[in-house]
């Protein structure tokens, strides 16, 4: 059976489900969920009845309403959306399969997400991926199950299984923090390609010659992949050396201990190096607390530039250059995008650029 690392439905409130008297012996078994027979009966009325008044309140008598209402109140009846989603065809869920939950990579996405799914009335259901397009595959398939109406997927690397999977479910998807050639359905995000050209290119304009690129263990996402394409295409357009690409050791597993790691590698194999570009704010983190136990002095002796403006980034924290993405608009725009899908609209763009900005801070 396939875990879910991280699973949770956002914006949820509902009372605690109110135990039932213990059966007596010989009845039937029961769960401790509150069913709206318990409620019908309460209430001294038809399950029919109860069903109207929690869907159409409007044409029931009030003595009768207030009547279900008190018994829905005294027993912590919660109704059964999975069981409503049968007659209307719709519940009301959108699922999200996000990369990671770490260094808050992907946070503002999910928040301008849920905020306006939850405005038009839908929950986010979310998931964790860890940058696997195999784990992504195997995910979904449970997700599915839930039937959403819609889905996000902060990748748009997918194998065949999953490919085939969101085929045959034809509900909107949009991919988030990339702009594929061919999205499956629509996207919204920017070139990773094109912040990492403009990032270099600010750091040689600044007057650094000789800098280097410090990702996370190869492969672990193809975001990072483009950033240092569009790095190795300045340099190699400006600059009279190879490209400098650092991947962090397979073992590394956290961003901040990549960045700390490729700073140690980069000095070590390439002493002149003055600046690192960072894949990320995170590792930028480890890069900037490695140059400090070395005594190197940022931006003096090294400068260290990073990417997605997180807060840790800005002057009340590393004050660190790096490239500002605007995490919040995907997550609203992709929201507007399925909402329209669902609504029977065909929005007018497939795919929505937000673009990107380099922000120039003390660190370089």
């Amino acid at each position: 059976m396939v875990s879910i690392s991280f699973v949770h439905r956002c914006d949820v409130e509902a009372p605690m489900a109110t135990p039932l008297s213990p059966t007596t012996k010989g009845a039937k078994a029961r769960t401790n969920w509150v069913t709206m027979e318990d409620v019908a009966i309460r209430a001294q009325v038809s399950k029919i009845t109860v069903s109207r008044v929690l869907r159409a309140p409007e044409k029931v008598r009030a003595e009768t309403r207030e009547r279900v209402l008190a018994a829905v109140r005294d027993l912590g009846y919660v109704p059964d959306d999975a069981a409503g989603a049968l007659t209307t065809r719709s519940s009301k869920i959108v699922a999200a399969l996000i990369s990671t939950l770490e260094g808050s990579t992907f946070a503002s996405t999910v928040d301008g997400l849920s905020r306006n799914l939850r405005a038009a009335g839908y929950q986010l259901l979310l998931a964790t991926t860890d940058y696997s397009p195999e784990r992504e595959a195997e995910i979904l398939s449970m997700l599915l199950r839930q039937r959403p109406d819609g889905l996000v997927m902060t990748s748009s690397h997918h194998t065949a299984d999953a490919l085939a999977l969101l085929k045959r479910a034809q509900i909107p998807v949009v991919e988030l923090w990339e702009l594929p050639p061919k999205p499956i359905d629509s996207s919204v995000g920017f070139s990773n390609f094109g912040a990492g050209k403009a990032m270099t290119g600010f750091l040689l304009d600044r007057g650094y010659r000789r800098p280097a690129f410090i990702g996370p263990r190869a492969g672990i996402d193809g975001r990072v992949k483009s950033r240092s394409e569009g790095y190795a295409a300045v340099v190699s357009e400006r600059a009279a050396f190879p490209p400098r690409i650092i991947t962090a050791p397979e073992a590394v597993t956290s961003l901040t201990d990549g960045g700390a790691s490729g700073l140690v590698t980069a000095l070590e194999r390439w002493p002149d190096t003055d600046c690192v570009f960072c894949s990320s704010d995170s590792v930028a983190l480890g890069a900037i607390s490695e140059a400090r136990r070395r005594n190197l002095r940022v931006p003096e002796d090294i400068a260290v530039a990073g990417y997605g403006d997180f807060d840790l980034a800005g002057n009340s924290g590393l004050e660190l250059t790096t490239v500002r993405i605007a995490g919040t608009e995907i997550g609203e725009r992709a929201a507007e995008l399925i909402l329209q899908r669902m609504q029977g609209e065909r929005p007018q763009h497939k795919s929505i650029d937000v673009g990107f900005e380099v922000v120039p801070r003390a660190s370089a």
